[in-house]
């Protein structure tokens, strides 16, 4: 049976996945700070995992910020690389099963792309991400590892660091607007607020920032329907962040099994795409 396997090599996380025909293995995902090391390491702890001999392996479809270092077939194996923006529209697509919607990919910074069959479009992006989470968390409070972050942030209290509209005004500036919404993040810092008011206010920047830009990119194109992707789904708060501002401006952010795995998903998916053509 024709197996496929994907390589997603970002800036902290290398991530693989595999298909044997329609068949998706479980993905898995390994750190290293050099690229070439993860690629390899990934590839031999997957292939370990799943018993894939070299020999039943047809292609490596290879994408992400890291996969310019792999300029040759990785243990032989015929390699090709593919942009990111396309394993993210067709990673999305595939994880949430819709034919059409906004895909946004949260790594180390964030992008967002118009998806829908045959066509993908990249719309912009931003530096705000987990990258933005891990440098304001080691400078303000001396923390160096994510997890440790979003336990801090269990028990934070934005009141103590963000400015609402209600803190501001008294009146109903739009009927679509409560008064509960984000005027300015720390724009309420108080003397008092803890280290894990701090950390809830930090990830509450990142991922309300992710969250307004892909909702006016979700405008512009005239859909409601939006698909994260990328190791910020996996943020606690950050589903809360997307819920509440789903609701209020009526968008639907869909955190789907694999969600982390999207655009590695992709990555592999594009191999049978370009198979058809």
């Amino acid at each position: 049976m024709k197996t496929v396997i994907g390589i997603d090599v970002g800036g902290s996380t290398t991530k693989i996945v595999g298909f044997q025909g329609e068949e998706l293995l479980s993905p898995l995902f390994v750190k290293a700070n050099d690229p070439i090391a993860s690629v390899y390491g990934a590839f031999g702890k997957f292939t370990t995992v799943n018993k894939i001999p070299l020999d039943k392996i047809d292609r490596v479809m290879i994408t992400g910020v890291g996969s310019s270092f792999i300029n040759e077939e990785i243990f032989g194996i015929p390699t090709t690389h593919v942009t990111e923006f396309e394993a993210t529209g067709r990673g999305g697509l595939y994880i949430s099963g819709l034919d059409e919607a906004i895909i946004v990919s949260m790594g180390t910074g964030t992008a967002i792309v118009h998806a829908k069959e045959g066509q993908i479009t990249y719309m912009g992006g931003t530096g705000v991400g987990g990258g933005t989470i891990s440098g304001l968390s080691r400078k303000i409070l001396g923390i160096t590892t994510i997890d440790h972050v979003i336990e801090l942030a269990k028990n934070g209290d934005l009141s103590k660091i963000d400015l609402t509209v209600a803190d501001i005004t008294s009146k109903n500036i739009l009927p679509s607007l409560p008064p509960e919404i984000t005027a300015a993040n720390f724009g309420k810092l108080s003397d008092v607020a803890t280290d894990s008011d701090v950390a809830l206010g930090i990830i509450n920047l990142v991922c309300e920032t992710i969250a307004m830009m892909t909702i006016f990119a979700a405008r512009q194109r005239g859909l409601h329907d939006i698909v994260m992707t990328g190791n910020l789904t996996s943020l606690p708060q950050g589903k809360e962040i997307y819920s509440k501002l789903g609701t209020m401006f009526g968008y639907n952010f869909r955190i789907s099994e694999n969600s982390q795995f999207g655009t590695v998903i992709g990555a592999a998916l594009t191999y049978f795409i370009k198979d058809k053509d």
